[in-house]
């Protein structure tokens, strides 16, 4: 299922969602630009490494700086095309909607909270683990987190691939992100024990999920009632 845009009229442009957008898109130009060594070399310094982490609390580990980058800059970096194209489709369509919830400030420090603590969550699934994680899906699945709560009868029109034919389908916001998160949530259980593997970091999306949705309940009660479309 692929989601095309959501039913919620906006009021405002999403600003801090469209920088968001440019920074991750700019940041792969860049990587593109690099020769296939030190674009590894750039991953293995600026990804996420879970056993890295643990270093910090080693005698002869890391510093406090070169634990705490990752979190941040992990989030900015992608594997590929399609892992862009696929996680900046899911940022333009929930993001927007709850950029106008949050307020634009309060919605940079929310996206950041939210990757941080998906990578959090992806390190302690995979401790020891040598594998470099880089990607925006973290932070990005804490925005569906909060989308599902503020917005759980949103209409997701969303693209149904069926053999070689595609139709469109109006899914309430629930089903969808529900859906989605169930299938996060078993595959990450089905990855369990899965270290120094490549692949999709699937705790990272069920934590930064579920961090998404925690951080906005609060909030909710506060939004006004939302206008559909």
């Amino acid at each position: 299922m692929i989601p095309l845009r959501v039913d919620i009229f906006r009021a405002r442009a999403a600003i801090i969602n469209g920088l968001l957008t440019l920074v991750n898109v700019l940041a792969f130009f860049y990587e593109l630009t690099l020769s296939a060594r030190t674009g590894r070399l750039l991953v293995y310094k600026f990804g996420l490494t879970p056993s890295h982490e643990q270093l910090l609390f080693a005698r002869h580990g890391i510093n406090l700086p070169q634990a705490v980058l990752p979190l941040f800059t992990s989030m900015f970096l992608h594997g590929g095309w399609m892992h862009l194209l696929g996680n900046m489709l899911f940022l333009w369509v929930f993001g927007g909607a709850v950029e106008e919830a949050l307020g634009h400030f309060q919605y940079l420090i929310f996206y950041l909270v939210c990757g941080v603590g998906s990578a959090l969550v992806h390190t302690v699934f995979n401790l020891g683990s040598k594998v470099p994680t880089i990607g925006a899906s973290g932070a990005i699945s804490g925005v569906m987190g909060a989308f599902i709560v503020l917005f759980p009868r949103a209409k997701v029109t969303t693209l149904i691939p069926a053999l070689l034919l595609f139709f469109t389908v109006k899914i309430p916001a629930y089903l969808m992100l529900g859906y989605w998160f169930l299938l996060q949530f078993f595959s990450g259980v089905a990855s369990l024990g899965m270290t120094d593997q490549g692949g999709v970091a699937w705790w990272a999306h069920v934590g930064g999920f579920i961090l998404g949705a925690l951080l906005v309940v609060e909030a909710r009660g506060k939004i006004r009632r939302a206008a559909y479309t």
